[in-house]
């Protein structure tokens, strides 16, 4: 299975949050040429996947010697998830559900057998008796109660 250009630079990101205990500075241009993608890819990527709700704290510096930092925020894991439940909002698409699952399990905040009963739950198929313009509505609420009884 191919793996997306932005699941490639937040796989990197990780990497390097991970091999610098949890803080790592970037620098934008030279991200993309390594990775052989767009400055903006990595801009979607961080904004996107390293949020204050998903436990993350962005500071960027801009100029010729500009670079980006990513702190992983330590929380216990109560906190964190409450942090996701309220970063839900009234709407919750099936990649935007994905991405946060995924950034759980990275966090040791899931079980893989739970994660993926959670993903089979908040699916399109699953959800497909559902009015289209109401799916994300109803997956939002789903994902939320579902979480909101990990920590009980």
């Amino acid at each position: 299975m191919k793996m997306r250009m932005s699941d490639l630079v937040a796989q990197y990101i990780l990497e390097m949050l991970e091999e610098q205990n949890g803080s790592a500075e970037i620098q934008r241009n030279e991200l993309a040429g390594n990775l052989g993608c767009v400055p903006s890819q990595i801009n979607y990527v961080i904004t996107s996947r390293f949020t204050p709700e998903q436990g993350y704290i962005v500071e960027s510096r801009r100029g010729g010697g500009g670079f980006i930092r990513i702190s992983r925020v330590k929380m216990d894991k109560g906190t964190a998830l409450m942090h996701i439940v309220n970063s839900v909002g009234e709407r919750l698409d099936k990649t935007t559900a994905e991405v946060m699952l995924r950034n759980m399990l990275q966090r040791s905040m899931l079980e893989m057998q739970t994660a993926k009963a959670i993903a089979a739950a908040l699916s399109d198929r699953t959800l497909r008796n559902v009015e289209q313009e109401k799916r994300d509505s109803v997956r939002a609420d789903l994902f939320k109660n579902m979480l909101l009884t990990l920590d009980s």
